[in-house]
């Protein structure tokens, strides 16, 4: 049996007189890519944001890795081992590439504010360390050559790996990309995939919220999808591609229609 590395469990969100999920559970198995796919609106990246500390779920829990993360404020949901990237790339632009994720590096730090003042000598080996490994996944998503150049400088697909990039630099075990194939062409998504693929042979679990159900078809091992923050569907790609309620969610098929 697969190791269940996060339990996502009849999570309710309420936003006031709006509820954004409702009684929704996903479980993600260490080792698998999950494909979380909807309709705009859905509640996909209201997951996420549950997920990583962004918000406390008004009813239901998660629990990583075996401890919950309930109360647990952003960095320390980071520290446990999650990691995201966001719909709108947050990158710091007037930074260079190696210098953006060098700051993902910064997670794992032990150094303190003062030894970071003082330049000791722990201080100035973790910061050379942290420079070496920014550049080993700089290499790993196919930037390097663009290591000393501004973030705003960047093409936008080249900023889209850069965000992976810094992600992957907290050293997590679970990886959230959202959105990440937002306004790439065939090409750039079929690249993609083969990235996502590459990031999973190195060990990494991955859940990928996608609007565009091919993407996600082609790399997931298991997708799961909702429609109006409720869960209608979890299963093999194939299962959930040919289900009914799946296909009048993007295509607005009426059930009642004779």
């Amino acid at each position: 049996m697969s190791e269940i590395l996060l339990d996502f469990n009849n999570v309710t969100m309420q936003f006031g007189g709006v509820t954004a999920l409702s009684e929704v559970t996903l479980q993600i198995s260490r080792g698998e890519i999950l494909g979380l796919i909807g309709p705009n609106g859905a509640g996909k990246t209201t997951c996420f944001n549950v997920m990583t500390g962004v918000y406390a779920p008004t009813i239901g829990s998660v629990t990583f890795n075996g401890q919950s993360l309930a109360g647990l404020k952003r960095f320390e949901i980071t520290k446990a081992g999650i990691a995201r990237t966001f719909q709108n790339i947050r990158l710091f632009s007037e930074m260079t590439a190696v210098e953006n994720v060098m700051v993902g590096a910064d997670a794992r730090k032990k150094s303190s504010v003062g030894g970071a003042i003082l330049r000791t000598p722990r201080q100035r080996r973790e910061e050379n360390e942290s420079r070496e490994r920014s550049m080993e996944l700089l290499k790993f998503m196919g930037i390097a050559d663009r290591a000393h150049n501004a973030a705003r400088n960047l093409p936008y697909g080249y900023q889209r790996r850069l965000e992976i990039a810094r992600a992957l630099a907290t050293e997590p075990q679970l990886l959230c990309l959202d959105e990440p194939a937002a306004g790439f062409n065939p090409a750039e998504k079929q690249e993609l995939n083969e990235l996502i693929l590459k990031i999973r042979a190195q060990g990494y679990t991955v859940l990928l919220i996608e609007h565009d159900m091919n993407v996600v078809m082609k790399v997931s091992d298991r997708v799961a999808v909702l429609d109006f923050g409720k869960k209608i569907a979890d299963g093999l790609p194939d299962q959930v591609r040919s289900n009914p309620d799946v296909i009048a969610a993007y295509l607005g098929v009426d059930d009642n229609a004779s």
